[in-house]
């Protein structure tokens, strides 16, 4: 492992400054979801100071020129972490694009996987919170093959789509980055405690702002930005119309990185903002080829990756697969379709459940998982 990497003292300073702030700008920031965010830090100390604390800035300029590097740093090893800034060899390339770069980059993790980072090699995979189990079936699935490919996966892990894609790598025993928008050694949410410290083991977990601080309302789209820098390609899975993962998108776009949404069914609010994504222009991602078409190249050597199979099925259970498949959801619409009287309809409902080849959802609808069927019996 290398010598622990240290960012300067003014880039620290700069760092807590800004986490002094963050009460100022959690105001300041506009209803769209801070969409400011990413202007007001850009600005030098001075002025984000006068901007924010107006009457104040003077008092927190000052504390923050006091600040005793060594104390910061204190601190920073205290949450088991480590910090690098821009005049730091481990600091990663891809955020020269970035107009406002952090200034320090917090991490925990191994700081020597930080040399791995390169644009090239990074696809980032966001998507709703309030995912379908098909949108998080085919976010993990999508990283699972991602990471087999040998290219790292950038998420927010997020409830929802981001932590399906972080899972999905981790499965595959690939390299997964979270991006979190509160103090690197805050698990958020909660619930992804687990997830969190799995990361930290095989992975690394980032942070622009100091060890500690809770998550804000800016600080999220604001650490969406950094999701977008790392990657060469950010792929939107499912998203609604006010979707999070569309200012990632957006800021990808302005990064010239290229966008990349899974299309949705016409109508469907999960799907709503990655439609609305496709019709201005987005790439269409149908499954990883798509991805690995456009990171590796059409046709470029690729690791070969087997679907998950189920068993074989016997003729009835493979027609109604074969009937849900085709849009058939619920038992009334797979029994006029099917002809099959209700005890051998719903025998072979119950079979491809537990066979795992559809779910069904509290008003009784059914929907395909990604399990491939081996063809019938």
């Amino acid at each position: 492992m290398t010598e622990d990497p240290r960012a300067c003292p003014d880039c620290l300073r700069r760092a807590w400054l800004i986490g002094s702030l963050a009460g100022f700008i959690d105001k300041a920031v506009d209803n769209t979801g801070g969409s400011r965010a990413h202007e007001l830090l850009a600005l030098p100390n001075g002025e984000l100071a006068r901007a924010m604390a107006r009457s104040r800035a003077d008092e927190f300029l000052e504390r923050a020129a006091e600040r005793d590097p060594e104390s910061l740093r204190a601190v920073i090893a205290e949450a088991r972490a480590w910090a690098v800034c821009r005049h730091d060899s481990l600091y990663p390339d891809s955020f020269g694009a970035l107009g406002d770069p952090p200034a320090v980059l917090f991490g925990r993790g191994d700081p020597e996987l930080l040399g791995r980072f390169s644009e090239e090699a990074m696809v980032t995979i966001v998507g709703s919170r309030r995912a379908s189990s098909y949108g998080r079936e085919l976010a993990t699935d999508l990283s699972r093959a991602v990471a087999s490919a040998g290219l790292t996966v950038v998420s927010g892990m997020a409830l929802g789509i981001d932590s399906r894609a972080h899972r999905g790598a981790l499965d595959a025993g690939g390299l997964t980055v979270a991006v979190l928008g509160c103090g690197v050694d805050v698990p958020y949410p909660p619930r992804h405690a687990l997830l969190y410290e799995e990361i930290v083991k095989k992975g690394v977990v980032i942070a622009e702002l100091p060890p500690g601080m809770t998550a804000r309302r800016w600080s999220f789209p604001a650490r969406n930005r950094i999701m977008a820098a790392l990657s060469r390609m950010t792929v939107v899975v499912e998203a609604r119309e006010r979707s999070g993962s569309l200012i990632t998108a957006e800021m990808a776009q302005d990064l010239n990185r290229e966008v990349g949404a899974v299309p949705g069914r016409v109508g469907s609010s999960p799907a709503a903002g990655t439609n609305a994504l496709l019709r201005d222009g987005a790439s269409v991602v149908r499954g990883v080829d798509d991805v690995l078409d456009s990171m590796l190249g059409v046709g470029a050597a690729r690791p070969r990756t087997t679907a998950a199979r189920g068993p074989a099925l016997e003729s009835e259970p493979a027609r109604v697969l074969d009937l849900v498949e085709r849009g058939a959801t619920t038992a009334d619409a797979l029994a006029g379709a099917s002809h099959l009287e209700p005890g051998p309809l719903a025998a072979a409902l119950l079979q491809l459940e537990l066979s795992g080849y559809l779910r069904s959802d509290s008003a009784g609808r059914y929907e395909r998982t990604g399990l491939a069927a081996p063809g019938s019996a």
